[in-house]
């Protein structure tokens, strides 16, 4: 198991890279100047000393090079707009929000999508069926900005109950909380719905479940022991890239709701060609899903060691 863990982690590095070279790449390829605010031009000797302190008049492969290095030992670079502030600042000052707004969505994700796609499997079509899978196809249809705009109008204009922006102060419970990490839990909480749903149907068909049955086995007994443990494998599967797509994918809700995680600063960051602040964002995003995919792979390691067997 240790050599299956081990493999799983060294396969991350050569991924990492290529991330970071994808991401250099297209930056480079974008037209403008991070420099340049203004329409008036900037003379020449002042861009060139602003190349030469950022290396930008380096050859690409010696500014990727000393990109990965930065990477590989936590440092990555300062911003080339905004003065003073460096890309680790902005992550260690903002980044946190962008996590417990993630992690917020993701329990709202677990705590009603997983229960709405047992009962529809429990009673299908039923009215409880009908209705997990009406709300799972409006949580798949509507856009995640539009549930914002309308949770904003219903529940914080017309009816008062909650602020309609901003985010309380480190993690303590705040009522502005709430809707931004509903808006955000929508597309996972109706993947999880319908992902249980298909899961449990599927194994309640299964022989083993006859033969429980058979047997005289209570039903619940047969749902809790057997049903559910393999039933939710998939869910378990899907839960670790849909934390990292959750995480990483709140900027339209952040920008909404004022909310001043990272995805502020990223939108701002590539709006103003500021190089540094945009790779070092996406290089921590897309490391964030890397590791979650690794946490499902070494989980599926432990519990199918047919895995394990096939990679060896």
């Amino acid at each position: 198991m240790t050599a299956f863990v081990l493999r799983r982690i060294l396969w991350t590095i050569p991924v990492v890279i290529l991330v970071i070279l994808l991401t250099f790449a297209m930056m480079k390829a974008i037209p403008g100047n991070p420099f340049r605010r203004s329409d008036r031009p900037i003379p020449e000797s002042i861009q060139r000393n602003l190349n030469a302190k950022f290396h930008l008049d380096d050859p690409w492969y010696q500014q990727y090079a000393l990109y990965v290095k930065g990477v590989f030992t936590f440092d990555l670079g300062p911003s080339m707009v905004l003065r003073g502030r460096t890309t680790n600042q902005i992550v260690k000052d903002n980044f946190p929000t962008s996590i417990e707004l993630g992690l917020l969505a993701f329990a709202w994700a677990i705590l009603i999508g997983v229960p709405a796609g047992i009962l529809a499997a429990l009673r299908p079509n039923s009215i409880f069926d009908y209705a997990a899978m009406f709300f799972s196809n409006i949580g798949f249809a509507v856009p995640s900005f539009l549930v914002a705009t309308l949770l904003i109008y219903f529940v914080s204009v017309k009816a008062g109950w909650v602020p309609t922006s901003g985010w309380g102060e480190g993690w303590q419970p705040d009522s502005r909380k709430i809707l931004p990490s509903l808006a955000l839990s929508l597309v996972p909480m109706a993947y999880f719905a319908r992902l249980v749903r298909a899961s449990m149907l599927e194994t309640m068909q299964q022989d083993y479940i006859r033969t429980a049955k058979a047997k005289g086995l209570r039903w619940r007994r047969v749902v809790g022991v057997h049903v559910m443990r393999n039933s939710l494998i998939p869910a378990i599967t899907a839960a670790g890239p849909l934390l990292g797509y959750i995480i990483t994918g709140s900027f339209i809700i952040e920008l909404i709701f004022a909310i001043p995680g990272i995805g502020t600063y990223y939108v701002t960051a590539v709006e103003g060609r500021d190089y540094s602040v945009v790779m070092g964002l996406t290089v921590i995003l897309s490391v964030i899903i890397i590791i979650a995919n690794l946490v499902v792979d070494i989980l599926h390691g432990f519990l199918d060691p047919r895995i394990r067997e096939q990679s060896a």
